[in-house]
């Protein structure tokens, strides 16, 4: 009996189907590079939001663009003291003291906290921090490779 081939992904990566109604999707692990898809213009538009489920490291200039912190407080305040309030506010995880780069806090699923759960799309595009900005061309674990994962339509 002939087996016919595994269904791919538009990035070339073989799919696994979970239920023969529903699409195929690729399975991704954010954290194994070699699973990553090289990327494209339009690819986010189908996708699962996987690069959201990653540690996002930003700076102070980042937090005062989203509304997190104040100029003036950005301007007079020890970035140290803002980190403890913000880390009090649960706000961010953790700060890097050397290079004065705070890790914004993440749902207990693992999404940013800037992510729509529903939509899969950033509430604060406009406004998103230069990581994500730059994410996945130039900065990035793979430069120019993303954690490309299909979205199931519904």
């Amino acid at each position: 009996m002939h087996t016919p081939p595994a269904p791919t992904e538009p990035s070339g990566h073989a799919c696994v189907t979970l239920d023969p109604m529903r699409s195929s999707i690729h399975i991704v692990d954010v954290d194994r590079l070699d699973t990553w898809t090289r990327y494209k213009a339009g690819l986010c538009d189908s996708c699962q939001a996987n690069c959201c489920t990653m540690p996002l490291e930003v700076k102070l200039a980042d937090l005062v663009r989203l509304g997190v912190v104040d100029a003036f407080e950005a301007e007079h305040e020890a970035p140290r003291l803002i980190a403890k309030r913000l880390q009090k506010a649960r706000l961010i995880d953790h700060f890097n003291h050397k290079h004065e780069v705070f890790t914004i806090a993440r749902r207990a699923g693992g999404d940013c906290h800037f992510l729509d759960a529903t939509t899969r799309r950033c509430t604060v595009y406009e406004q998103r921090p230069d990581t994500c900005r730059l994410h996945p061309q130039k900065k990035s674990p793979k430069p120019g490779y993303c954690a490309y994962g299909r979205r199931e339509v519904r």
